[in-house]
């Protein structure tokens, strides 16, 4: 036999043997978990899961006594004591335990959100934050607090909630002292000491240090008000500003100044009134020298030097010289319930 003749045998040879070889085919899922659904390829795999719903967790960590189903769950979480944090990014220098976390960092940079919501279009990084986005369009809130009663769609955030009432503020700000209850809110608002501020309104071209704080800005020049007070109608921009509003019909008055004994419903009314005592930054009237805490109280005030009476009522053509003057005044018109205060006491009547 020549070599050719070999060279040929063997290639036929060979391709034979490749023949001969089982075709690796990708397995089929056919252990399925009957509490959830989730399908596997292996019986172990199954196994192994259903330990999350039996809510069995046997190993536990020694440092902080967090506990896990699986022993494997328990060596990735003790990383986090060791302070090791051996996988760098390199486009921030964020540093993690795992290959595994800097891999899904770092489809932040790349700004690739493959996963939409198809209820809001809303898209995210990974599928795992698109299916913990999804709860919120359910409204199944199977989280409860035990003290306040607010309920939440996820275990993480009632946990995160049940904070505010331990009074427990773990984290403080190395430059003013101020803490918080959670790692996040410290770090959000260390960027109130750093100065920058790169989120600028286009409309007056105020700056802020975060994007959420420039689009609650924003409402003030769109001129909507959805918050509005079910006892007098007065509308607001947000619901801060109507929670702050609504404890004047309280008629509470918890913040009381040191000095004089005088009460207010709001602390920042309080602190503005503690400036005629204090004397810093307090306006006067160059009149009569009256002193004010601050300056729409001074505008008011220069009324009373002036006979114009600009402000006149709808209902009997009678003028004042101030808004406030005029407000009162028309509370002895009878008016027309807001939709909101009717509601109310449809409520209540229940």
């Amino acid at each position: 036999m020549t070599s050719t003749q070999k060279d040929q045998h063997g290639a036929r040879s060979q391709r034979s043997q490749e023949a001969d070889k089982p075709h690796r085919r990708k397995r089929e899922k056919t252990y399925s978990c009957d509490e959830c659904g989730k399908d596997f390829t292996r019986g172990g795999d199954l196994k192994r899961h259903q330990l999350i719903h039996s809510g069995v967790k046997p190993y536990s960590c020694e440092l902080c006594g967090k506990s896990f189903t699986q022993a494997g769950n328990l060596k990735t979480h003790q990383l986090i004591h060791s302070g090791v944090k051996p996988y760098s990014c390199d486009l921030c220098g964020k540093s993690f335990n795992r290959a595994e976390t800097l891999k899904t960092h770092q489809l932040i940079h790349s700004g690739v959100r493959p996963y939409s919501c198809k209820l809001c279009g809303k898209s995210f990084n990974r599928a795992a934050t698109l299916k913990t986005h999804q709860l919120i369009h359910s409204g199944f809130k199977a989280y409860n607090c035990d003290l306040c009663g607010k309920s939440f769609t996820m275990a993480q955030t009632l946990k995160t909630h049940q904070l505010i009432h331990s009074g427990v503020k773990p984290y403080s700000c190395k430059l003013c002292g101020k803490s918080f209850n959670w790692a996040a809110t410290l770090k959000t608002h260390q960027l109130i000491h750093s100065g920058v501020k790169p989120y600028n309104c286009d409309l007056c071209g105020k700056s802020f240090t975060l994007a959420a704080h420039l689009k609650k800005h924003q409402l003030t020049h769109s001129g909507v008000k959805e918050c509005i007070c079910g006892f007098c109608g007065k509308a607001f921009a947000h619901n801060v500003g109507l929670q702050r509003h609504l404890v004047t019909h309280s008629g509470i008055k918890v913040y009381s100044c040191e000095f004089c004994g005088k009460s207010f419903s709001n602390k920042h009314y309080r602190n503005s009134h503690l400036r005629i005592h204090t004397g810093n930054d307090v306006y006067c009237c160059d009149q009569c020298g009256k002193l004010f805490a601050t300056d729409s109280q001074l505008q008011q005030h220069m009324f009373s030097h002036t006979e114009e009476r600009p402000c006149k009522c709808d209902l009997c053509e009678k003028t004042f010289k101030t808004p406030h003057q005029l407000n009162k005044h028309k509370q002895i018109h009878p008016q027309r319930p807001s939709y909101g205060f009717l509601k109310m006491l449809e409520m209540l009547e229940f």
